[in-house]
């Protein structure tokens, strides 16, 4: 297990979980989202790649209006 920081929020998560996992696991959409790890925007190409132990992973809904 390692632990990581999701919008402000530490969670515990098997040590090989990677982005797309994350979300899923914590019941975050994958669609009109943005992911950005460690201050870094992870293109959706990515979101299979792991996330590394004490990782600040911050998920940015997109919203629309004027």
């Amino acid at each position: 297990m390692i632990t990581v920081t999701v919008n402000g929020v530490d969670h515990d998560v098997d040590a090989d979980i990677t982005v797309a996992g994350l979300l899923q696991r914590l019941d975050l959409p994958e669609q009109g989202v943005a992911v950005a790890v460690d201050g870094s925007v992870r293109p959706r190409s990515s979101w299979g790649d792991g996330v590394a132990p004490g990782a600040r992973v911050e998920v940015l809904t997109a919203v629309q209006g004027g």
